[in-house]
């Protein structure tokens, strides 16, 4: 009976501890389940990193995860400084709209860049990963190259690593020594989440209730989801990463022009390839596309 009434008592009380926040658009329905996730960056004793000039709320990460209602699982990521529609406010970087409206201007966004309705949301305080880290173990990275960054603090050497909870938020953070720049610090992001919920499987905890305490404390202290999520949300939402992440899913970026294009008055901005790109996320969504890495960098 013991074995029953635990899962179930540390269910109810995760559910009880979900922290929420306005962020759905209420539009029509979309075929399969969308989840947008935003990775927020913390200042100071959080791990915060220093001001760029950006007003409000900043989101260093911003993944789709899709779920069709057939075919692979896709998590793309959509590097915070594309140069997109924001609602209200005109043609500017996709971060911009996270720190003009937080959550509900950066759903619509993204809606409208994609053409996908956002089922649930959720927001990663990037602060908050290390404790999450630490709490199931520590995660093992990978990056090709040599980095002594003082802006993020990464100190790595060419190659697969284990690392505590702040040397992976240093990994997450860095950006100005990486050649590919905001994509470059989008996939090492989705690469450290999807680390994350590697180690987060029903094996792995199952026969240790420390573990899963310490888990779910971690993890409901560094998410904040949409009005709508519940645990049950919260559970799919890992299977859907762990999905995306294996053999039959499908993990990149939508088609990139550029890197560092200037339309002037905003700085440097990744463009995406208006042509292809409706046509790119129509197939995500209709699970046509066959798994495997997409999109990337022009010339990498």
């Amino acid at each position: 009976m013991a074995l029953i009434a635990w899962p179930i008592g540390l269910l109810i009380w995760a559910n009880g501890l979900l922290q929420h926040t306005p962020a759905l658009s209420g539009a029509a329905d979309t075929p399969g389940t969308t989840y947008l996730l935003a990775g927020t960056d913390a200042r100071g004793d959080e791990g915060g990193i220093p001001q760029d000039g950006t007003e409000g709320q900043r989101t260093d990460t911003i993944l789709l995860l899709h779920v069709p209602e057939s075919g692979p699982t896709a998590m793309i990521s959509l590097p915070r400084d594309t140069y997109v529609e924001v609602p209200g406010h005109g043609p500017a970087k996709l971060n911009s709209a996270f720190a003009w409206g937080g959550a509900p201007l950066l759903v619509q966004t993204v809606e409208g860049l994609t053409g996908l309705t956002i089922d649930h949301y959720a927001e990663i305080g990037m602060g908050g990963v290390s404790h999450l880290v630490d709490a199931v173990g520590g995660v093992n990275l990978c990056y090709d190259g040599d980095v002594n960054d003082p802006d993020s603090g990464m100190v790595w050497t060419a190659g697969c690593h284990d690392v505590d909870g702040q040397a992976a938020l240093s990994f997450a953070r860095m950006r100005k020594a990486d050649p590919q720049g905001d994509v470059g610090r989008a996939l090492r992001q989705r690469q450290l989440i999807g680390a994350v919920m590697g180690k987060v499987s029903p094996g792995s905890l199952a026969f240790d209730p420390g573990a899963q305490v310490a888990l779910v404390d971690a993890g409901t202290g560094a998410l904040t989801f949409d009005e709508d999520a519940g645990v049950l949300d919260v559970a799919r939402l890992a299977l859907a990463f762990r999905a995306a992440n294996a053999e039959g899913g499908i993990t990149g970026t939508p088609p990139i022009v550029s890197i560092d294009y200037r339309p002037g008055n905003i700085g440097s901005t990744v463009l995406l390839d208006a042509d292809a790109t409706p046509d790119f996320f129509a197939a995500i969504r209709d699970g046509s596309l066959p798994p495997g890495p997409v999109g990337g960098v022009p010339g990498s």
